[in-house]
């Protein structure tokens, strides 16, 4: 009996060990990739792939917490990006720079700046503070109502940071910049400067992620599901369905906050506009191609979906691809249509996405083998 209750432990040791020498695999590659590449080369857009792929990964996956574990069919995640966006932005320009980046509202209101890992929280939080006050009436709502009610709530956040009114915080429809970026990551030994730029995303998406993945396998996780699966069987089984949806709703936005942060990072400035409905199709696009219910299929479609769109199909635009000149035939425009010619095969041939419902682990667990007579019975 011991020995039975040892094995499950050691499977999980086993696997908790391998994760985390993965992860500090894929570190260490990071920062050497980061300082074996030069600028200037055309293998410099990996970087660029990997930076905005960890972000995405990020808010994907707090997408997928909401619509694809908890079976709540929100499209607000661009709004709440935009809210931890502005808020990381805000709180972190350095109060020297900011009668630059304020000139038409005399400076701004905010007179003093906090380090970038506390804004990073402040602004999931700030995120997670609408989320919370905009469930209260529309967590009530069920499928498509609550879809439509979110996405409104986006755009209705979205015009507001861009009204004149609000200038000497949010800047108006002028952009925010001079704050912390990931290219701030820096430091150096010896005379040489080791840049930590590509190192700084995957590993602040990684660390969040793994706290989702806690997350989902806690007993919180558990009633998520179960409100996914029926929501009448789980109220009989005792779940509070609003105060477990809420939980969701707010933890998703929490993340999504963080991700819009990271966003702002990486992009070095932050303006309401480029939060558009558009963005929230593509993460809704990502969840779908990677499995509606699986963490690593939103991770692995978010780089495909970044490298595909920001690199590989991008000399179709200047009528180049595949080391064919067909300036006739390729043209500016063509790396949509070819684009969407790729989305739709992954559709029709991949219903469930690239992992469906499964993690990475399930694809090394061996199956067990039934035994014969089970085999003779079919």
């Amino acid at each position: 009996m011991g020995n039975t209750l040892r094995k499950p432990e050691k499977k999980r040791t086993g696997t908790v060990l391998l994760t985390a020498a993965i992860l500090a695999i894929v570190f260490v590659l990071m920062v050497v990739l980061e300082q074996t590449i030069p600028a200037t080369s055309s293998w410099a857009m990996l970087l660029t792939v990997i930076k905005k792929g960890a972000v995405y990964a990020l808010v994907a996956v707090s997408m997928n917490l909401l619509n694809g574990f908890t079976g709540l069919f929100s499209l607000g995640q661009a709004g709440f990006m935009l809210l931890g966006a502005y808020t990381y932005a805000i709180f972190t320009i350095p109060v020297e720079s900011r009668a630059a980046v304020y000139q038409y509202f005399n400076g701004g209101i905010v007179q003093f700046s906090i380090p970038w890992p506390v804004a990073l929280i402040l602004a999931g939080l700030v995120a997670a503070l609408f989320a919370y006050l905009i469930g209260l009436p529309v967590l009530r709502l069920k499928s498509d109502y609550l879809a439509i009610a979110t996405l409104g709530f986006a755009e209705i956040i979205r015009a507001i940071c861009q009204w004149d009114k609000l200038g000497p915080l949010t800047n108006g429809s002028n952009v925010l910049k001079s704050y912390t970026r990931f290219n701030s990551f820096k430091f150096t030994v010896g005379g040489t400067t080791i840049s930590l730029s590509t190192l700084a995303p995957v590993a602040l998406a990684t660390i969040c992620i793994v706290v989702i993945v806690l997350l989902i396998n806690s007993s919180y996780g558990r009633a998520f599901k179960a409100i996914r699966e029926d929501e009448v069987a789980a109220e009989a089984m005792g779940i509070n369905l609003f105060k477990h949806k809420q939980l969701a709703f707010c933890i998703s936005s929490f993340f999504a906050g963080i991700g819009g942060a990271m966003l702002a990072m990486f992009a070095g400035t932050v303006q309401a506009g480029q939060f558009k409905s558009a963005m929230t199709y593509e993460l809704l696009l990502i969840v779908v191609i990677g499995g509606i219910g699986s963490i690593t299929g939103s991770v692995l479609a978010s780089f495909l979906f970044i490298a595909a769109s920001e690199w590989w199909l991008r000399g179709l635009d200047s009528g180049k691809f595949l080391f064919i000149n067909a300036p006739g035939i390729f043209r500016n425009g063509f790396r949509l249509v070819v684009f969407s010619v790729i989305i739709m095969i992954f559709v029709l041939f991949f219903r469930k996405g690239i992992m469906g419902d499964k993690e990475l682990p399930d694809l090394f667990r061996r199956r067990k083998k039934k035994p014969a007579g089970e085999e003779a019975a079919k």
